[in-house]
């Protein structure tokens, strides 16, 4: 294929770094980036070497639009383009309702909301130069349902799915693709932040229709298919990923 490139923020560990070695495999070079974790993101740099594509090491906490800016300046400089985005990276403080502070929510919003936006206009630059692109955003069910103590973290997911429509429409005019994947509960590192962690694993095995957990694959093979030629008629919707445990009153 012509040669692609390929953003995946918060790619050092996890659904980030899986994503940007299964780009890799289908022919992208990439961008890793990551806000701490030097060492794991330079591993998957190099795993991703090692299949022959080129990788871009960005540390940018993406919550900060400076960083944001100066990071696809990077991209900029070193490819001159960028086809795909995948806004990945997360974070959030998960407290009771009642015990959040003015902090934990603008660190959420930031991280999960307006990282989105921004990173998807600095993309959406690059995207036209070249003729159109791709972006997909990562949910999760929180964004729909209640969770025990996700109050932030679940109102930013929101947030990021209604932004996935508005995105849809106005980057449309610039061959621009955007949906979102949300998924189910994922024993992934990011599941270890959570006080109830156990309980969840608990109930998604013994509760999901599909008779098993969702997996990392599950939701890097959604995310393929939505940077894929055959979901182009797809715009500014959210794939959930979760067994059918979402439809379980």
């Amino acid at each position: 294929m012509e040669q692609k490139v390929a953003l995946v923020t918060g790619s050092s560990k996890g659904l980030g770094k899986r994503t940007a070695i299964k780009l890799a495999e289908e022919g992208y070079d990439l961008v890793i980036n990551y806000a701490r974790s030097k060492t794991k993101a330079l591993e998957v740099a190099a795993e991703i070497e090692a299949l022959g594509r080129k990788a871009l090491v960005v540390k940018a906490n993406v919550g900060d639009v400076t960083k944001i800016k100066a990071m696809f300046e990077q991209i900029d400089e070193v490819y001159g383009r960028l086809d795909v985005l995948v806004n990945n990276a997360a974070s959030g403080v998960q407290r009771p309702l009642m015990e959040l502070e003015e902090s934990h929510w603008d660190w959420t919003m930031d991280i999960n909301g307006k990282a989105f936006l921004f990173c998807a206009q600095e993309a959406a630059k690059l995207m036209e130069r070249n003729g159109g692109g791709k972006i997909v955003g990562i949910s999760s069910l929180g964004s729909i349902r209640y969770l025990e103590n996700y109050t932030a973290v679940g109102v930013s997911k929101a947030a990021l799915e209604a932004l996935t429509r508005y995105l849809a429409v106005e980057l449309s005019k610039m061959n621009i693709c955007v949906n979102a994947v949300s998924g189910g509960v994922i024993d992934t590192d990011a599941l270890k932040s959570f006080p109830n962690r156990a309980e969840m694993l608990a109930e998604a095995a013994l509760q999901t229709p599909a008779g098993r957990m969702v997996e990392v694959e599950d939701m890097v093979n959604t995310i393929m298919f939505l940077l894929s030629d055959e979901s182009s008629m797809i715009r500014g919707q959210t794939l959930i990923v979760d067994g059918g445990i979402s439809l379980l009153v």
